[in-house]
């Protein structure tokens, strides 16, 4: 099964749709002119239903089969954030928010789910319901968590919940997926260490939070070295230090860093936390200071479900010939939430070379367009068949 002939005819059109929300990105929960211009097209394909203000600013559309034997329900997930970096692409459809750009691909995967609910509000050719989903806030602000708990799920009877991200560095229109953990767990941390400031000539009348806060930077390394099995997952990144004094010739009162923390199991997120928070509190004793730690549970880890996962893939290799098996990511993904509420999948589609996401010069490639509405629409054709 080939990508749909449908897809093709439609793929200018999506594709002008993907340029206008790259030109217009909108960041965490602020996707007002996105969110609007997503429910005015589901109406316009003569959606069900249109429900917007989920979770703040996302967007719901429900889509009934040509039949409705068993009660089937069947959820899918695009996120619509962008990210707040300087776009250096020199497209001409580029950002036009100065400081906002669909560094990741959300403008693409909003585009592919609207191709996808056009087809399927024209054709209904499938046994029951499916639900499209347009979630905000992905990149850090836990959209995917605010929808579940604004009760989507229940309020909408979805039974399976299925996801897609574009994968610069894979070949276009491919696709690759893992059973298990796939995305890290993401949390944060936030260290304040505080001292006795002082002249940097006299620093034997101090306590150097500087030194202190230096060697919490390094002793938190251990955790993957010494602490964590090899073999399981986990880093420890320091990503901000901050001293309260910007002077050459003062000992800083205080330091502040900031970082990030990634595991791939529950077990290892509980490790990490508390090792963090003895090593910081620990080294700052034995130097006479203080630090005190805020550690937030961010994003857990996303864990794709067996079982649809298999279908997932299956559907995937009848697209474009093959699936392959993904690698583990350390990145997070707030689909995360969804897939703890209900069983599904989450996959990779190709983006073919270029920047990676993130990146100033990224940009998703319109040509994996086919492919990854072909994906969406079969997984409700499939997963929902028609009664023979």
């Amino acid at each position: 099964m080939p990508v749909k002939n449908r897809f093709a005819e439609l793929h200018d059109e999506i594709t002008a749709w993907r340029r206008d929300l790259h030109e217009h990105p909108e960041l965490l929960f602020d996707t007002h002119r996105t969110s609007a211009l997503v429910a005015e097209k589901l109406t316009a394909f003569g959606c069900d239903e249109v429900v917007t203000g989920i979770g703040r600013t996302g967007v719901v559309g429900v889509i009934k089969g040509n039949s409705d034997t068993y009660g089937k329900v069947i959820g899918l997930r695009a996120d619509m954030d962008a990210l707040p970096i300087l776009e250096q692409t020199g497209v001409e459809y580029a950002s036009k928010t100065p400081g906002a750009m669909h560094a990741c691909g959300h403008d693409g995967h909003t585009a592919m789910l609207l191709g996808a609910a056009k087809y399927l509000a024209e054709t209904r050719n499938f046994d029951g319901t499916a639900v499209v989903i347009f979630q905000p806030a992905e990149e850090g602000g836990g959209g995917g968590r605010e929808m579940c708990e604004d009760g989507m799920m229940e309020r909408f009877g979805i039974q399976e919940v299925y996801g897609m991200h574009n994968w610069p560095g894979r070949p276009l229109g491919s696709f690759a997926i893992r059973p298990g953990a796939f995305f890290a767990a993401t949390d944060i941390f936030e260290i304040e260490v505080e001292g006795l400031g002082g002249h940097a000539a006299k620093p034997h009348e101090t306590v150097d939070t500087t030194v202190v806060a230096s060697q919490i930077v390094v002793a938190l390394q251990t955790i993957a070295s010494r602490f964590a099995d090899p073999v399981d997952q986990v880093v420890v990144s320091v990503t901000s230090f901050e001293t309260s004094s910007k002077a050459f010739n003062v000992i800083p009162q205080r330091v502040a860093l900031k970082g990030t923390v990634r595991t791939m199991s529950g077990e290892m997120r509980d490790l990490a936390e508390t090792r963090l928070k003895k090593i910081a509190t620990g080294v700052a004793e034995s130097f006479g200071a203080e630090a005190r730690v805020d550690y937030v549970r961010n994003y857990p880890v996303m864990v794709n479900h067996d079982e649809q996962t298999k279908f997932a893939a299956d559907v995937a290799t009848k697209i474009s010939g093959s699936c392959a098996e993904a690698p583990l990511v350390m990145g997070g993904e707030d689909f995360a939430f969804m897939l703890e509420e209900r069983p599904g999948a989450y996959i990779l589609v190709g983006n073919g070379p270029g920047a990676a996401v993130h990146h100033p010069e990224y940009n998703f490639n319109d040509e994996a367009i086919p492919a990854g509405c072909s994906w969406w629409a079969e997984i409700v054709e499939q997963r929902l068949p028609v009664a023979s």
